[in-house]
Parts: structure tokens; sequence; C-alpha cells
């Protein structure tokens, strides 16, 4: 009998899957297809009922959470999405909650100026949503750009997600407003996809902090084969992350290392090598920097190696605190 997958977790399955195929490209955020003289971006992702939402969530918030996730790995490569196609895993249900799903997506679409162009349907004993995106860019950013002495930064704060679903895991009968931020954060991410003009302009490397920040650094570091040290006290935290973590007395830098679902994006720029152009579009004063690139190898955090403490698919998962 072979090794089980939860040996070497999903990211070892992923690495063992791209050494079989053989193919250098597996391993951004999205995949860059050259066409003449455009960039297209392709990427997917699922969310699964149980794993990645229960069916208690408002199904409009479920559909449009879809749509960003992807959103998310496009804006991360410096693009923006145009096409959408959307395949449903679905038990025998309502029909009016996958209306309901679909009223999500569509919004979703409109705000993120793209369209559902097909897809597909089955059963399941869970619902699940997978999206496949294709996106276009000026030019593709991937996570293997990184240099020595460049800046590491964050497009927004971090944690807010993680803490929101503890909080909609404790099944509270009532919630504070800034913890009401926190839910409305994990449940219905927005994705700022005019981060993607400066992603694709200035940066050396991207991804979007999907899995976490102490877990992506960690790709981006070994993709663009340099070491990174980040600095806890220039880490973004909300004040509601920060009210909630006193509450329930909780570190606040804990969450935003291991929280997921954050979908902002990290990134390297070198400033030294930016064009001398006016203008907010190559100010980085607007994004958080909270490290920086180093000849070592590794990932530190302050003087400390780092810990990936993030989620991983197929490693047990750590309980929130109740």
């Amino acid at each position: 009998m072979g090794n089980l997958i939860s040996s070497i977790g999903e990211f070892g399955l992923i690495e063992k899957i791209k050494r079989q195929l053989g193919n250098k490209i597996i391993g951004d955020d999205t995949a860059p297809i050259i066409i003449g003289d455009e960039t297209y971006l392709a990427t997917c992702d699922i969310l699964l009922e149980d794993r990645h939402f229960l069916r208690s969530y408002p199904p409009e918030k479920i559909g449009f959470k879809a749509i960003s996730v992807n959103v998310s790995d496009i804006v991360a490569s410096g693009g923006k999405p145009i096409w959408v196609l959307v395949s449903l895993l679905l038990p025998d249900i309502n029909i009016s909650y996958v209306n309901k799903i679909y009223e999500g997506i569509k919004k979703a679409c409109l705000y993120y100026h793209c369209q559902v162009i097909g897809g597909n349907i089955t059963s399941s004993e869970k619902i699940g949503i997978d999206v496949f995106m294709i996106g276009k860019a000026k030019k593709f950013m991937g996570r293997s750009g990184a240099k020595i002495d460049d800046l590491v930064y964050t497009t927004g704060v971090l944690g807010d997600s993680k803490a929101g679903l503890e909080l909609l895991l404790k099944k509270k009968k009532s919630y504070e407003n800034f913890e009401k931020q926190l839910i409305k954060k994990h449940i219905n991410p927005i994705i700022n996809i005019k981060n993607s003009d400066y992603i694709s302009s200035f940066a050396t490397s991207a991804l979007d902090i999907s899995d976490g920040l102490s877990s992506d650094i960690f790709y981006l570091s070994n993709q663009s084969n340099v070491g990174i040290v980040i600095e806890s006290k220039k880490i973004p935290l909300s004040d509601s992350l920060l009210r909630f973590c006193k509450k329930y007395n909780y570190d606040p830098i804990d969450y935003s290392l291991s929280g997921g679902e954050d979908y902002e994006v990290l990134f390297t720029q070198n400033l030294k090598s930016l064009p001398a152009q006016a203008g907010e579009i190559r100010n980085p004063k607007k994004y958080f920097c909270i490290g920086k690139v180093v000849p070592k190898r590794g990932v530190w955090l302050d003087d400390k190696k780092l810990i990936n403490k993030s989620f991983s698919h197929f490693l047990p998962v750590t309980k929130p605190p109740k």
C-alpha cells in the first residue's frame, strides 16, 4: 500500500504532479497563455461544502465568493478577469438555493466586469462550486522574480477572515459590530481589481494570500530562490481584529500569519528600478511594506525562522479556540 496524501500534504502532492508532468509553467497563481501579442491568464478554484463554507451561509454570498477567489488569482498575476466557466456539484436540493447561488455569481461578475460563458452540473453528496476563469494582463506576474534588496509588500490587512470564521463557528446568538465586520470579510471577500495595474507595472513577483502569510511567503521565497525577513510590527492589522483579539485574549500577529482567505496580494518591488513617473500609480506608500528580500535562504519573522502555521488540505485541521 502506497503513502497517503496526508503524508506529504497538498503542496507536496502538487510538486509530485508537477514533476510527473514535466511542465515548469505549473506553480503560479495562474497559467499565462501567450497568443500573438496578448497575454491571457487561466486559473481555477473550488469551494466545497463543509470545507470552504457551510450550507447555513447565505447562498448569494457563496456564489459571489466563488468568483472572488478566482479573481484574486488573476489580480495577483497582474490581470483582470474576462470569462468564467462554472461547474456545480449538487445534491438534490431546492432549486431556489441554486438560483440564489447564481444570483451571487451574477452580481460578482457584474462587479468584476467578467461574464459566465458556460459550465457543467453533476450530482454530488455535497455542494461544490468549481470555477475556471480566463483573464488578461499587459504583463504576467509570477512568484519567481524577487531579487535581493527588493521590499516585500501586502495590499491590505491580514487575519480578518480567520477571525470571522472562528466567530461563525462560535455560533453566538448576537455579535458586536466589529465582529460582524470580521464575519463579512470571511463570507464575502471583495477583491480590489485596481491592484492589478500596479502589480503588472511595478512588482517583481507576486501571489495572492489565500492560504495564510506564513505559508504563501514560503512559495515566493522558494520559487525566487531568495530569503525573506518580515517584521511583525509592520504587518497591517485592522481595528476589528485587534478588538477581537483583545476580547478573546488571542495574539493578532498569530492571526495575521496563520489566517487564510485574506485574498490580499503579497508582492515584491525594487524601488530603485521604478521608472521616474509621477502620479499615484507608482506610489508604493498606498501599500504596506512588511519586510525585505535578503541573500540568506529561508524566511524569518524578526530574528527567528518563521514557522508555517497556515491551512493546508489533507493535513490535520486545528480546531479554533472556544
